[in-house]
């Protein structure tokens, strides 16, 4: 992957495991992505990993990796859309 290519190994792991479950089980949810990663150890063993991982926060190697690639595709005045509709609803009332 290129974005976790100068990573540490536990940090491609980690970039690797939340990718690929992500995308198999189409959810963020930690539970979802560990069940997409079929590993040997104990459900509730991967899903502490992965929030242990999480709550370190982003490596500043993978978040300039990321923004490196994706600067190519982002227009120098992107257009942003905001969706207020969820605004009107009566809870924010």
């Amino acid at each position: 992957m290129k974005i976790s290519r100068k990573l540490s190994r536990p940090d491609r792991k980690f970039t690797s495991d939340m990718s690929y479950g992500m995308l198999a089980s189409g959810s963020c949810l930690l539970t979802d992505i560990v069940n997409q990663l079929h590993e040997d150890s104990k459900k509730v063993n991967s899903v502490e990993r992965l929030t242990r991982h999480l709550g370190r926060g982003i490596p500043a190697k993978a978040l300039h990796s990321y923004l490196s690639t994706i600067h190519k595709w982002v227009p120098k005045e992107p257009v942003i859309h905001i969706d207020d509709n969820a605004l009107s609803h009566p809870r924010f009332h």
